[in-house]
């Protein structure tokens, strides 16, 4: 059985919602990915599988949740769409139970959570840091509360 990367689930999930995805844009910018409509373009100097999983997650994020043109992103509600994207991706790609799939594989550290997860360790501190922000000190999912400060722990309510 041939196991799929997280970055090609996404590339179905753009298919699906008849976005094309220009995998090798190139950019004049330094920006890692951008959408026009139901056009994705993810910059060729990303290389990494899971960096692109990363990029494509929110570019699909801004597909789903933002619209007109944010290309300047200065003002309240640029910042806001911004958010509204970024939050979706950390949704798709990590969410609540991600974390929790991360205690009961038994990740030790950000790294392992992030490998499981098939994302980067910066993405995955980004997520927990709006995680944090969104829930406060915690948050409960089923039967497991996650706490976000003073460090990250799962506990397993019984």
């Amino acid at each position: 059985m041939v196991m799929l990367m997280e970055y090609e689930h996404l590339l179905e999930e753009a298919y699906q919602n008849d976005v094309y995805v220009i995998e090798n844009a190139y950019f004049k910018s330094k920006s890692e990915g951008l959408i026009n409509g139901s056009v994705i373009g993810i910059n060729r100097n990303v290389r990494s599988s899971k960096k692109r999983a990363c990029v494509l997650a929110e570019e699909l994020g801004h597909y789903h949740t933002t619209s007109g043109d944010i290309i300047v992103p200065f003002s309240d509600e640029n910042q806001k769409q911004e958010l509204h994207a970024r939050a979706w991706a950390y949704d798709r790609m990590i969410g609540l139970c991600g974390i929790v799939r991360c205690y009961q594989s038994c990740c030790r550290n950000r790294y392992e959570m992030a490998d499981l997860l098939d994302v980067t360790e910066d993405f995955l501190q980004e997520a927990l840091e709006y995680y944090s922000d969104k829930y406060g000190n915690h948050a409960v999912i089923d039967n497991y509360v996650i706490y976000f400060q003073p460090t990250l722990t799962v506990l397993e309510l019984i």
